[in-house]
């Protein structure tokens, strides 16, 4: 499993984006992994393209790459709190360590920060 950050997927939909190619690459090369992200990871996919008025193009985008929206677990709250309170990341980057935690899936972004805490929490990265 790879647990997609959303600097990743807003990045492959959007062509204008400094890391456009770099994210298509990285959805290539892994295209045999299942991917996943957290709702929030998600949502803050859709936030560009819904002020343009792209949201049904952007989701079916995201639906074609097969990506699976990763449940946090009923004790979401605490861990996240704790994440948050440990590393300094803000709550979205927590959710990606968390669903790269519960999922067992390896962290894919392109923020050097949120990658080298995965690291530093024992998670692999892309």
């Amino acid at each position: 499993m790879i647990v997609l950050d959303a600097s990743v997927l807003i990045a492959h939909l959007d062509s204008a984006d400094s890391h456009h190619t770099r994210a298509r690459t990285l959805l290539a090369d892994n295209a045999t992994s299942p991917f996943g992200a957290s709702g929030i990871s998600l949502a803050e996919t859709l936030v560009a393209p819904a002020r343009a008025g792209r949201l049904g193009d952007a989701s079916l985008a995201l639906e074609r790459l097969g990506i699976d929206e990763l449940q946090l677990g009923p004790d979401a709250p605490a861990r996240l709190a704790r994440l948050r309170a440990e590393t300094n990341h803000k709550l979205p980057d927590c959710c990606v360590l968390l669903a790269a935690q519960e999922h067992r899936g390896a962290v894919a972004s392109f923020d050097s920060d949120l990658v080298r805490t995965a690291q530093e929490l024992g998670l692999s990265t892309v």
